[in-house]
């Protein structure tokens, strides 16, 4: 395998290059197919797809790949592709511009390298574990916040709100009583990119998938922050839910999430 310098760069290449396809396409009309009621993809998720599936196989033939959009390639088990082609995709097919391309490298299990790429800004997110997260070659840190009250906070809602109770709306409306905003835009990688990057303060969402979480989870642990469950456990790429923060509000965002789930508790046992 070629040394991890080139494959940093090669992670940023198809990043952007996948990034650039999305950004000229974005006005074009959308050919939309459903995956659920809410849940869609486009044409341009499976352009994206195909050109950094592509890239990746001509590199590494041996490595597996997970995609969104696709059934898993299998290779070399220890040597996974975890790749979100456009995180954002409801935002995209209406011509909202926030999105992005997210690629992770794992090794034995480890996210080791890690991009997350929003081509409207030009802002390329990277991280190599144990040197750091940076933000268009600049090192980026975690912001400093240190109360709750004064946290601006990110989440999302899962594609079934409509179909269970499991929805995040609880757990929204105790943040929004606690936090001094809540910000919903859209794209769970792009959200985490903004934790790393000192823009929001905290992050939590329920029922994402590994190519919605691993690059950005690695992006926040090299910015010094905290990626936990929900309820304060190690979070894995299989966690059913995921909780970040610069670590300063970690415990504070863990609380309301108790309480709230106290309070459902005591409420259904009346």
């Amino acid at each position: 395998m070629k040394n991890r310098e080139d494959t940093a760069a090669f992670i940023l290449a198809i990043a952007r290059e996948a990034g650039l396809i999305l950004k000229q396409r974005l006005h074009d009309a959308h050919v939309i197919d459903y995956k659920g009621e809410i849940d869609i993809v486009t044409e341009a998720d499976r352009m994206s797809e195909s050109l950094i599936i592509s890239r990746i196989r001509d590199r590494y033939p041996r490595h597996t790949i997970l995609s969104e959009e696709s059934p898993m390639t299998e290779g070399d088990p220890a040597t996974r592709w975890i790749i979100d082609p456009l995180d954002g995709t409801t935002n995209y097919a209406h011509g909202f511009p926030v999105f992005c391309v997210s690629i992770a490298l794992e090794r034995d299990g480890d996210i080791c390298l890690g991009a997350v790429y929003n081509p409207m800004l030009d802002e390329m997110f990277a991280a190599e574990r144990g040197k750091g997260a940076f933000l268009n070659g600049r090192k980026i840190w975690v912001s400093a916040t240190a109360t709750l009250r004064r946290g601006l906070l990110a989440t999302g809602f899962p594609y079934d709100i409509r179909q269970t109770n499991e929805n995040n709306m609880n757990y929204f409306n105790s943040m929004a009583l606690n936090a001094q905003a809540i910000r919903r835009a859209g794209s769970a990688a792009l959200d985490m990119a903004y934790v790393a990057a000192g823009r929001f303060d905290g992050f939590w969402e329920l029922k994402l998938r590994p190519w919605d979480t691993a690059a950005g989870w690695l992006l926040i642990r090299e910015a010094g922050g905290t990626v936990t469950d929900l309820v304060g456990q190690p979070f894995h790429l299989e966690s059913p839910h995921i909780l970040a923060s610069n670590g300063y509000l970690h415990g504070a965002m863990i609380s309301v999430i108790h309480n709230t789930d106290s309070i459902i508790a005591a409420a259904d046992a009346r």
